[in-house]
């Protein structure tokens, strides 16, 4: 397996098997070129077998936190530490920016990505609620 940063749309579309929805070209060229945000792909023989993306965050009280925003491994290549793998990278790469933590929201009842997190060395702490905007018209 291998671990690398995305830095092409070319990339970004070529996993689109590990996406909830295709992504789309323009979206993609405007996470790559946002300051702070990050997706690295695991390969397996060549293949995207997985992805994680973050978003390093800055306030002015608290300096930079990291937020794990989303991690996906193609079914076939589970339970072979490739999501875990890509945690830590993403935490490796959180530490080397300064980051004073990095966290990620996880639903209660997703076992697996609860058992990742925890096997890299997350923490619970404790339950909190998530309140959402939705913006249909979007663009």
């Amino acid at each position: 397996m291998e671990i690398r940063r995305a830095t092409t749309v070319a990339e970004l579309v070529a996993a689109q098997h590990l996406y909830d929805s295709p992504p789309r070209p323009e979206w993609a060229e405007r996470f790559l070129a946002a300051p702070g945000h990050l997706l690295l792909m695991a390969y397996v023989e060549g293949v995207p077998a997985g992805f994680v993306s973050g978003i390093e965050m800055l306030h002015p009280d608290k300096g930079g936190e990291m937020c794990l925003y989303e991690l996906s491994v193609d079914e076939p290549y589970r339970r072979r530490g490739i999501g875990r793998a890509l945690t830590d990278a993403l935490a490796d790469i959180a530490r080397e920016r300064g980051c004073y933590d990095m966290w990620v929201g996880v639903d209660t009842d997703n076992d697996p990505a609860l058992a990742t997190y925890r096997a890299a060395g997350a923490r619970d702490e404790g339950r909190f609620a998530m309140l959402t905007w939705e913006f249909p018209d979007r663009a």
